[in-house]
């Protein structure tokens, strides 16, 4: 049982650090051929945006905002990747552990 309870903490204290770096990492999502582009870390957070000029359109601003949403959506897809690599094989092997949130 010790060595159970043993485990179970290591495996968290792996996930914590997995969490972690998580984190600190910046994955980018592009939108309008690159006309487009948003950073966001590993954990979904939003860091920057960059739109090239030729996005930008006073008479039309409704498709500057969709490219934005379009760009944010592809970064927080690839940030969803990242999470599912880096802590999917931990939270499965958490999983199933009696106590633990997952």
């Amino acid at each position: 049982m010790q060595q159970l309870l043993q485990q179970a903490q290591k495996m968290q204290q792996d996930l914590a650090a997995a969490q972690e770096e998580l984190a600190r990492t910046h994955v980018e999502g592009s939108a309008g051929g690159g006309l487009v582009k948003a950073t966001v870390t590993g954990a979904g957070e939003l860091q920057g945006l960059v739109i090239d000029p030729k996005a930008v359109d006073p008479e039309d601003t409704e498709t500057l905002a969709d490219l934005v949403v379009a760009a944010v959506r592809d970064a927080n897809n690839a940030a969803q990747e990242l999470q599912q690599r880096k802590l999917g094989p931990l939270a499965q092997g958490l999983g199933g552990m009696p106590g633990l949130p997952f």
